[in-house]
């Protein structure tokens, strides 16, 4: 009986989470799912209700009454079968299931709270930011070294995204060959066979050169926050895409992105692009260069990708113009020409999609922001 009720537990939980899943899913974008699957609330309930359903179902074989009609040889062999409860282990099992009461009432408040869109904005953006500050410094000197010119070409052998790029192996690989490796593709870029992923300039003609630094590489079918910062840039844009569209016409939402976005673009405004601490071994040296996107890049990728979305959107707009002021307030002063042109970009759009007083109150706070900005 214990173990029919564990079992529909665990089968009502699941299609919870399905549920949640496909929900998830279909209003936000399917990259979103990762972000689903990751959550550790998620992943302890889940372990915990079928961790319990597992030991309840192991615990019920060793338990027998007297004279109980044999089902293993050795008991048919045996000429007295004397019952058998295993006290402690029942006990911990009803621990367990209590356990599982607790959790059961937490993942029925967690599953719907973890599907709210300012809760999913909220993780996006704060994940997007942690990584920005742990990958780029806040000081540095703006100026990118120049690269090392021709060398030999490391072509990838299968498709695939490039999901992590062990950059250690390739300055021990740069380091015992006495090589310079210039890499050619980031993380979240697309290749397949015959494309360059880096090429190397030195001396050494080792054959296996080519082929260590290629397994440096890891490629897969899908693309992943890991290392890839462009990712979670577009499942902020997607959800502001999603929630502009016709269909749905939401811009509370795609405010909320854009807020978030916002502050992403902010944080990259004020930090060193070019030269992240990673790019140096311990002796303070570069041997390998990675490749790195200025900030013009990263707000084309965000802001640049809205864009006509937002332009059709009125709301949006001036929420977007708000945003951007903002960012240019709190970044260098030497990036704050990339927002001007971004600002003009998006009121250039603005005026093929609106019209009326719409048009004439995004005319107004445009004029606003270029005086601010001047």
């Amino acid at each position: 009986m214990g173990g029919k009720s564990g079992g529909h537990v665990i089968a009502t939980v699941f299609s919870i989470t399905i549920a949640a899943v496909a929900y998830a899913s279909g209003t936000y974008g399917p990259r979103l799912l990762t972000n689903f699957m990751e959550d550790r609330g998620n992943q302890l309930s889940l372990a915990s209700f079928i961790g319990t359903f597992v030991y309840a179902i192991m615990i019920l074989r060793a338990v027998r009454a007297e004279n109980e009609v044999p089902t293993t040889i050795q008991d048919a062999m045996a000429s007295d079968i004397p019952g058998f409860t295993p006290q402690l282990s029942l006990l911990l099992a009803t621990g367990m299931m209590l356990v599982s009461v607790a959790v059961l009432v937490y993942f029925l408040n967690h599953i719907p709270n973890s599907i709210r869109i300012n809760v999913v904005l909220e993780r996006i953006g704060e994940r997007l930011i942690r990584k920005i500050r742990n990958r780029f410094p806040e000081n540095g000197d703006g100026e990118a070294d120049d690269l090392p010119e021709g060398g030999t070409p490391v072509a990838a052998r299968r498709s695939g995204y490039v999901e992590v790029i062990d950059h250690s192996g390739l300055d021990d690989i740069a380091k015992d060959h006495n090589l310079r490796i210039v890499l050619e593709r980031q993380a979240g870029d697309f290749v397949h066979p015959t494309v360059s992923l880096a090429r190397y300039v030195g001396t050494d003609g080792e054959e296996d050169i080519a082929e260590r630094i290629e397994q440096c590489f890891v490629l897969s079918g899908l693309r992943t926050p890991q290392q890839d910062l462009r990712f979670l840039i577009d499942e902020l844009v997607e959800i502001a895409l999603r929630a502009l569209s016709p269909g749905i016409n939401d811009p509370f939402t795609a405010i909320t992105a854009l807020h978030w976005l916002g502050a992403a673009t902010a944080e990259l405004g004020r930090r060193e692009l070019t030269r992240a601490p990673d790019d140096f071994d311990k002796d303070d040296k570069r041997r390998v260069y990675p490749m790195h996107l200025d900030f013009a890049d990263y707000v084309s990728v965000g802001f640049g990708s809205a864009r006509s979305a937002v332009a059709a959107s009125p709301k949006a707009t001036l929420e977007a113009f708000d945003t951007l002021l903002d960012c240019a307030r709190s970044i260098r002063q030497d990036r704050v020409v990339v927002i001007r042109h971004e600002i003009d970009r998006l009121m250039d759009q603005a005026a093929g999609e609106l019209s009326g007083p719409d048009l004439a109150l995004v005319h107004d706070r445009h004029r606003e922001i270029k005086q601010a900005l001047a």
